[in-house]
C-alpha cells in the first residue's frame, strides 16, 4: 500500500494548483463513502510514490458544511502520514489559522506557502526560516502556477514523514481546564498575530498607509455599484459569444471556438456514420439491425460528442475566469439579488448558462460551495430556454399567432422562465430547506492569471466526466426511444413483415404512438390532449429541436410530396442551394429534411402543418405547450449531466418530477386563461 499524503487548505490558496502539478493526468474523482462531495485522489511518481489526497477545501477545522466535515474526519481520524497545508501567502493571517489547527492535531505536517510571487509584487516578504522555528515544522516557499518550490516541498515532505516529525506544542494553548472554543479562537489569532508581525515584512507608503495594490485597483471597477454590471455583462457576452456564436464578434459567417471545432466534430463523426451505414447496406444488414446501429447507437454517441467541443471551450473559460480570480467577484456582485429567493450569487452564472445550453450549465454548480445551492441550481437550469427550445417557440409562434405580435410572445417565455424559476426556488427553500442559509464568505482573492496547464485539466476533467456518467444515461435513452418510435406489438408478426417487408414500423403505428395515446388524455387539460402534440414532447427529450421533426412527421398528410414540391417552387437556384439543395436543384428525398429543418424550425412557412390546428385548436393551448416543453423534463443529455451532479437517482428523479409537475401546472393555468382571452 501507498504511502497517503493529504492536501489541505483554505478555498483558493491554490490547494488544487499544486494537486495537478504533483499528480499531473495521474488522478481520478470518485466520491468520499456515504457522501455524494468529490474524492479527488492522483498519484505523485518524480522521485517517490505516494498517494495524494486533495481534501476539500475548508478555513478551519470547526466545520459547517460537508466538504469541511470531510476534511476534519479525515485529518483527525485516517491520520494521513503528511499533511501539506497549502497557504496563500498574500493573506497569511487568515490562512494560518487552519495551519494551527492542523498543528494541533500532532499529524507530520509541511507547511507550503503559496503565491510568494505576489508576495513579493506586494514589495512584501517572509521568513520562512522564522516561521518554522516557532511551529517546529517545514515551511517551504511555493509558486504552485510556475513549478516553482515543488521539488523543495516533496524533499521536505520525504523527510518529515521518514523522520516522523512532529509540530511543536506550542505554550499558548496549554491552558489548565476546559476551555470553550470562542476563548480558544482569541488565543489562536492573538498568537498569529504575534507570529506574522515577527515573520512578514510589510511594504508601505510615505503615509504610512499598506500600499495598495492590484486587485484593489482592479476591484474599484470591477465591484463598483454602477460598472460592475456592465462590465460582467460584456464578459459573459465574450464567453458566450466564443462558446455558442456563428458571428463571432458580429462579423457574419465567422464561426466562435466553440462552434467551429463542434462543426469539424459534427463532419467527422457524420463521415464515420455515412462510413458504416454504406458498410451495413453493402454487407446487407437487416432493416432493423441497420436502423439499430445508424439511428439508434450513432446517433446516440453523437448526441454525446456533439456536447463535448462546446463544454470543452466553455469550460476551459469558465475555468480561466474562476482561477483568474474574477468569478469570486461576480458572486459577490450578485449574491444581494439572488439571496432574495434563497440561493447565492454564484448561481447566477449556471442559470445564465442555460440560456445557451442546458447540459454545460447544469455541469456548472459544480462552482458552488453550497450543496443546497447545487442542487435547486441544477434543477432550476432545466427551466431555463435553452437554444434548442428555439426552433419550438419559433414555429408554434409562426403557425399561431402570425397575426399578432410574435416578438412579445417569445418575450413572454423567457420571462416565464424566469418567474417559475424564482417561485419554484422560493417554495423549495421553505419545504425542503426551511431555516437553512447558504454560507456565503465574501472573500476575494488576489487576481492572476492562469495557467495554461490548469485550465486545460479543468476542462479536460469536466469533458471526461461527461462522457463517462451522462454519456451512459444519453445512449441508453437514445436507443430506448429509437425501439419505441421503430417497432410496435405487431412488428415481429409474419403478417407485419408479409405486408411491410421488414420489422420495423411507421413512426404513427409504433409503440411510442401506442404510448402516447394511452397518455394523451393526461393532457387534456393543458388543451393539447392528442397523441400527435404528446408523442412530440417525448421525441423531446431526446433533443428539444427534435419536437418540430417529429411534428412534420406524424402531420404527414401536411408535409406531402406535392405540398413539397409547390412551396420549394416559388424558390430561386441560389435561395434552393442555400437552403441545401445540392446544385440549387429541387431533390424529392432531401426536401423533408430540408423542410423540417431550415424551414420549420426558422418559422418560415406560416401555412405549415394546418391539421395541427385539430389537436390544438386554439392561441392558448398552443401557448400552453410551448410552456410546457420550455419547463418540462429536458433532453437526455441534460438528464445525464443532472445524474452527474446531484450523484443519485433518487435525487435527479424528484428533480425530474418537479419539473414535469411545474410544467403540466404552468400549462393548465395559461390553458384556463387562455379559454377567457382567446
Amino acid at each position: 500500500m501507498s504511502t497517503t499524503i493529504a492536501l489541505a487548505g483554505n478555498p483558493n490558496s491554490g490547494k488544487t494548483t499544486v494537486f495537478n502539478a504533483l499528480t499531473g493526468s495521474r488522478q481520478h474523482v470518485g466520491n468520499w463513502p456515504g457522501v455524494t462531495v468529490d474524492k479527488k485522489e492522483g498519484i505523485y511518481t518524480k522521485d517517490a510514490s505516494f498517494s495524494v489526497l486533495d481534501l476539500p477545501g475548508t478555513y478551519s477545522l470547526n466545520p459547517y458544511s460537508a466538504e469541511e466535515i470531510i476534511t476534519r474526519t479525515y485529518i483527525v481520524e485516517e491520520r494521513p502520514a503528511c499533511v501539506i497545508d497549502v497557504l496563500d501567502g498574500t493573506s497569511l493571517e487568515r490562512n494560518l489559522y487552519l495551519a494551527l489547527q492542523i498543528l494541533e492535531t500532532g499529524i507530520p505536517t509541511v507547511l507550503a506557502i503559496n503565491m510568494m510571487d505576489e508576495v513579493r509584487e506586494k514589495g512584501e516578504s517572509i521568513d520562512c526560516k522564522r516561521l518554522e522555528a516557532e511551529l517546529g515544522v517545514a515551511v517551504v516557499p511555493l509558486e504552485a502556477r510556475k513549478g516553482k518550490g515543488l521539488d523543495e516541498l516533496m524533499h521536505e515532505v520525504r523527510h518529515t514523514i521518514s523522520t516522523n516529525r512532529r509540530p511543536k506544542k506550542i505554550p499558548l494553548y496549554s491552558l489548565s481546564g476546559s476551555v470553550d472554543e470562542d476563548t480558544l479562537a482569541d488565543r489562536r489569532y492573538s498568537f498569529i498575530t504575534g507570529l506574522v508581525e515577527q515573520a512578514v515584512v510589510r511594504s508601505k507608503g510615505e503615509s504610512g498607509a499598506v500600499q495598495e495594490n492590484r486587485s484593489d485597483k482592479l476591484d474599484k471597477i470591477l465591484t463598483h455599484r454602477f460598472f460592475a454590471l456592465p462590465v460582467f455583462a460584456l464578459v459573459m457576452y465574450l464567453l458566450f459569444a466564443a462558446t455558442f456564436s456563428e458571428n463571432f464578434l458580429f462579423i457574419p459567417g465567422l464561426s466562435s471556438p466553440g462552434v467551429a471545432l463542434a462543426t469539424l466534430v459534427e463532419f467527422l463523426w457524420g463521415a464515420i456514420t455515412d462510413f458504416t451505414a454504406s458498410l451495413l447496406l453493402s454487407l446487407g444488414a437487416a432493416d432493423w439491425a441497420y436502423s439499430l446501429v445508424v439511428d439508434g447507437v450513432l446517433e446516440g454517441l453523437g448526441a454525446i460528442i456533439g456536447f463535448l467541443p462546446l463544454i470543452l471551450v466553455l469550460y476551459l473559460l469558465m475555468s480561466f475566469l474562476e482561477d483568474s480570480g474574477y468569478m469570486a467577484r461576480v458572486a459577490f456582485v450578485m449574491d444581494r439579488i439572488f439571496r432574495r429567493f434563497g440561493l447565492s450569487g454564484r448561481s447566477f452564472i449556471p442559470l445564465l448558462m442555460g440560456f445557451g445550453c442546458s447540459v454545460p450549465a447544469i455541469m456548472a454548480t459544480r462552482t458552488l460551495d453550497s450543496e443546497k445551492d447545487r442542487r435547486i441550481t441544477t434543477l432550476l437550469c432545466g427551466f431555463m430556454p435553452c437554444g434548442a427550445k428555439l426552433p419550438i417557440f419559433i414555429m408554434f409562434v409562426s403557425l399561431f399567432f402570425a397575426d399578432g405580435n410574435k416578438t412579445v410572445v417569445l418575450f413572454f417565455l423567457y420571462l416565464l422562465s424566469l418567474a417559475v424559476s424564482i417561485l419554484v426556488s422560493l417554495v423549495i427553500n421553505r419545504i425542503a430547506y426551511k431555516g437553512q442559509v447558504s454560507n456565503f464568505l465574501m472573500e476575494l482573492p488576489q487576481y492572476r492569471l492562469p495557467t495554461l496547464r490548469s485550465v486545460w485539466i479543468h476542462g479536460y476533467e469536466k469533458v471526461k466526466g461527461f462522457v463517462q456518467k451522462a454519456g451512459t444515461v444519453i445512449l441508453a435513452a437514445t436507443i430506448l426511444i429509437w425501439a419505441l418510435s421503430n417497432f410496435s406489438l405487431s412488428s415481429f408478426t409474419a403478417e407485419h413483415r408479409l405486408e411491410q417487408g421488414t420489422v420495423l414500423s411507421d413512426m404513427d403505428d409504433s409503440l411510442l404512438a401506442s404510448v402516447g395515446k394511452a397518455v394523451a388524455p393526461i393532457f387534456k387539460p393543458l388543451g393539447f390532449g392528442a397523441w400527435r402534440p404528446t408523442v412530440g414532447i417525448a421525441t423531446g427529450w431526446v433533443a428539444k429541436e427534435m419536437v418540430v421533426v417529429t411534428l412534420a412527421q406524424l402531420y404527414s398528410e401536411d408535409v406531402n410530396d406535392v405540398y413539397l414540391q409547390q412551396y420549394f417552387s416559388a424558390m430561386e437556384a441560389d435561395e434552393l442551394g442555400a437552403l441545401g439543395f445540392e446544385g440549387g436543384v429541387y431533390d424529392s428525398e432531401a426536401a423533408f429534411d430540408i423542410y423540417a429543418e431550415s424551414i420549420l424550425m426558422e418559422g418560415s412557412d406560416e401555412k405549415a402543418l394546418g391539421s395541427i390546428r385539430t389537436d390544438i385548436p386554439n392561441k392558448g393551448a398552443a401557448l400552453a405547450y410551448m410552456a410546457f416543453n420550455l419547463l418540462c423534463m429536458p433532453c437526455f443529455a441534460a438528464v445525464g449531466a443532472m445524474k452527474r451532479e446531484l450523484k443519485s437517482w433518487k435525487r435527479t428523479t424528484g428533480a425530474v418530477a418537479i419539473q414535469m409537475g411545474t410544467a403540466y401546472v404552468v400549462a393548465l393555468l395559461i390553458n384556463l386563461l387562455g379559454l377567457l382571452v382567446w
